[in-house]
Parts: C-alpha cells; structure tokens; sequence
C-alpha cells in the first residue's frame, strides 16, 4: 500500500513539474462580430445578425510543439434585429458582457507561420441589455423599451437572463511576426430567456473574425 501511495504521489510530482516547465504565452485579441438569435417555436419571429465588436486578452499554455490550452477573457458588445412577421414591429438589441472561452488548440507549422484550430466551452455573463422599437410606441414593448432587460422593471421579472454556456471553434493562422487572423463561432446552450419560456427559447450565437498579437 505505501509502495502504491509513493508511486501516485511521485507520479503526480513528475506531472506537476511537467506541466510547470510548459511554456506560456500572453496576448491580446480583436474581433468584428456578427450575431443573432437561433430561435426555436417562435414561428411568428425572426433574428437578423447584427454588428458588434469584442476584445480582450489569452493565455496559451504549451503543452509540446502540437498542443496547448488557451483561456481567453473577452469584452463584448453586440447587437442584433428581432422582428414580428404579423405585426412589422422590428427591435434593435445591444448587448455588453462578458466571456470566458477556454480553448483545446491544435496547431502545426506552415510556411513562416502557425496555422491553429481551437475548440472548447465557454461561460458568459450580461452586464447590460436593451432593446428599442422602431416606429413603434414604448407602451407596445408593455413598457420595455431602452431598458436594462436584465433587471426588473416595473414590478415584471427580467426578460433576459444574464448567464450563458456554451461552445466554440476557432481557427487561424499566426504569422512569424506574431500576429494573428483568427476566426470564431460560438453558440449558446442556454435559453436566454427568463421569462415567457413557454412562448419559445433563443439560444445566442455568433461569427467573428478578427486579430490577435501574441507577446
């Protein structure tokens, strides 16, 4: 029994030392985003992608030439168009928040460069949400419009819910002068609705193309 404890705990030592000696890099990243609603029993609505932009920063851990892991802090702003097809009424969202990706990354030499491909789960979490009505008065949007949808509002629950899990893949390619093109799709797992939830669900995803420098 104490030969099998002595083996687990230098086994683990020899591990933890291993990854110690891994080599880590920092770096930050930008994106163009375009994103929308994946909508499901909502027959009467459509999502339309909308602009947005996020930044933020990465480490990547080496684990070898070949692998690594790289966890990312992101800043987001997005928006995206909701529009009632017997109605006409169209809404403006715009989103703040944040993200936490954490990517398994591939990657292989190519030319000069790097060409890498990710993939992995991610958290998000909203700071601040609004919609606006076009051609529409406030009291359509039962008193909802340019307000924070996720907070309470007038005695009603929040419409939004502010937390988000789900997954992503990346690709791109860094050149020898460090910087990078990358490419992302991220997609929600998580009804981002809080209330009304018999009425449908909406599920977040969007595109994103950008760059990176790694330090």
């Amino acid at each position: 029994m104490k030969k099998i404890v002595f083996l687990v705990v230098l086994s683990l030592g020899l591990g933890l030392t291993n990854i110690h000696a891994q080599r880590a890099f920092g770096g930050i990243k930008i994106d163009a985003t375009m994103s929308n609603f994946i909508l499901k029993d909502t027959d009467d609505m459509q999502s339309k992608l909308g602009f947005g932009v996020s930044v933020g920063g990465y480490t990547k851990i080496m684990f070898g030439e070949g692998f690594a892991l790289q966890p990312e802090l992101l800043l987001h702003y997005k928006t995206s168009e909701r529009e009632f097809k017997l109605s006409g009424l169209k809404t403006d969202y715009q989103y703040f928040g944040l993200e936490i990706p954490i990517y398994a990354v591939g990657q292989k030499n190519i030319g000069n460069g790097k060409g890498f491909v990710g993939i992995g789960p991610y958290a998000g979490f909203g700071i601040d949400a609004r919609y606006k009505a076009e051609g529409k008065p406030d009291e359509v949007l039962y008193g909802m419009n340019d307000v924070n949808l996720y907070k309470e509002h007038s005695g009603q629950k929040a419409e939004l819910q502010r937390w988000d899990f789900g997954a992503g893949v990346m690709l791109g390619y860094e050149f020898g002068s460090r910087l990078q093109i990358i490419a992302t799709y991220k997609m929600g797992f998580i009804d981002a609705i809080n209330v009304g939830k018999d009425s449908g669900s909406i599920l977040n995803q969007a595109i994103s193309v950008g760059f990176g420098y790694r330090f």
